[in-house]
């Protein structure tokens, strides 16, 4: 980072908002200690001098974990010897496979590599162009509606966020209304599968064998049952009307060959990919609108500055992808917010054999970390860690950004492949709703950083509602 850079980050955003995170502990953890915390939230359990560490290690019961907190330990593990930890973690993997099958997030090997290769352009930013208005137009539904709620009734800002994303992949991904009844079905299933899994899988932990079946609360069933009826149904849907020719991406997946082998999705592919493809979009997208809500409303500067764009460059129009280059503060704010809440805040792999990072053994079997929420705010790689300043990401401060200290969405080969599509959506949303409110966070309203398979702000973000035209 050079002094001109420096200085620039460091003046911006007066008022010096540092957003809440839990408290750090100040002394080492026991392995018990950490066991009860990590159940009820996993970003408790990083000492304070962990976000000065490059690369770590404890025992935790029966294995050995190993945290790459560095620029160059990440991309040793994630990018140039990512064959040897391109296995997701068994807790990450135990716990999504009763929703997503073997889908892409949480298969590796083959299957990964196969399904990559049907999914990865379906999901491409050059889809973008047929897609980008049907965002638009489900955000401006959304301000529509809420200009029909009552001056000071409150909203759950976190809701209302899962509703309109799962709306916008249900268009985008199936070329269908979701609708109020399986809109509200499948974002409260999801919400009440996130709440059931557990953190941590025990069974790795004292050292038995990823191959043993691990045990889900029949209401952990339930949840992806009724997760799974929902996508049947509608894919039934798009399968009758398969021959009007409505772009979609179920079209798109329904079509799709192999480039290598020619083979089509089967219907259980299908779906697990749709459940993937949904989970993605809908869950982290909604939890990071709804991050960049709290912030902004948080910092008035911001705010002001982000509503002057938006004048500027739509003068009173719905933004179109078009537009998207030009929103420059509005992305710049988004993407301070996953800075400070990435989507996923740890990301965990399995070394399939036996490695060195740093010089350091790394044995088979063992659990290899990259925790975006600690190299977020990682006090040697970014100033102010802690505070709110989307200036940072501005273009003429990109000089202080260093590689891999950034990876909101992962990196190397198994980066999210929507990544690109998910940044656009989130900027027109942002665009299609701030110019007609503003979002004031309501005095009861308790924000705090929760971190199940994704990072929440809590269950509840209460916010209320002001009109653009009764505040500017």
């Amino acid at each position: 980072m050079t002094e001109r850079d420096a200085h620039s980050i460091a003046g911006a955003g007066a008022g010096g908002f540092v957003p809440p995170y839990p408290e750090r502990p100040h002394r080492p953890l026991s392995a018990f200690s950490t066991l009860r915390l990590a159940r009820r939230n996993l970003l408790a359990i990083w000492e304070d001098w962990c976000f000065e560490l490059d690369f770590f290690s404890s025992r935790l019961l029966a294995r050995m974990l190993f945290v790459c907190n560095s620029p160059d330990t990440v991309a040793r593990a994630f990018i140039e010897r990512h064959e040897s930890f391109a296995r997701k973690s068994p807790q990450m993997r135990h716990a999504l496979a009763p929703l997503l099958g073997d889908g892409l997030f949480i298969s590796d090997g083959e299957i990964w590599r196969r399904r990559r290769r049907v999914v990865a352009p379906i999901v491409h930013v050059s889809q973008l162009p047929s897609f980008a208005p049907l965002i638009v137009q489900a955000a401006n539904e959304t301000a529509n509606r809420w200009a029909d709620i009552p001056k000071g009734a409150p909203i759950n800002a976190l809701a209302e966020m899962a509703a309109l994303t799962a709306e916008i992949i249900c268009r985008t991904v199936f070329g269908r209304h979701l609708g109020s009844k399986h809109a509200g079905e499948i974002v409260s299933a999801f919400s009440e599968y996130q709440r059931l899994i557990g953190q941590l899988d025990l069974a790795y932990l004292v050292g038995l064998p990823d191959w043993l079946p691990r045990f889900h609360s029949p209401a952990i069933h339930r949840a992806a049952r009724r997760i799974h009826k929902v996508l049947d149904e509608i894919i039934r849907g798009s399968r009758e009307r398969f021959a009007d020719g409505e772009a979609s991406m179920i079209r798109l997946l329904l079509e799709a060959r192999d480039s290598e082998t020619g083979e089509r999705l089967d219907d259980t592919a299908l779906r697990n990919e749709a459940a993937v493809i949904f989970m993605a979009g809908h869950e982290t997208t909604a939890n990071s609108l709804a991050w960049t809500w709290y912030l902004l409303s948080q910092a008035p500067e911001a705010e002001d500055r982000l509503h002057a764009e938006l004048a500027r460059v739509l003068r009173g129009r719905l933004p179109t992808l078009e537009d998207v280059p030009e929103l420059i503060y509005t992305r710049a704010a988004f993407e301070e917010a996953i800075r400070l809440y990435p989507p996923v805040p740890v990301l965990a792999r399995q070394a399939l054999q036996d490695e060195r990072i740093r010089g350091r053994s790394i044995p088979t079997g063992s659990l290899v970390m990259v925790v975006p929420w600690l190299l977020h705010r990682h006090r040697k790689y970014w100033e102010r860690p802690d505070h709110f300043v989307p200036e940072r990401f501005l273009p003429e401060n990109a000089g202080s950004l260093v590689r891999h200290a950034y990876i909101p969405f992962s990196t190397g080969p198994r980066i999210c492949a929507g990544a690109a599509f998910g940044l656009t959506e989130a900027i027109l949303c942002l665009a299609t709703l701030a110019q007609r409110v503003r979002l004031r966070l309501a005095s009861d309203a308790v924000v705090e950083p929760v971190c199940r398979l994704s990072l929440r702000p809590g269950d509840d973000l209460r916010m209320l509602i002001d009109s653009r035209e009764q505040t500017d």
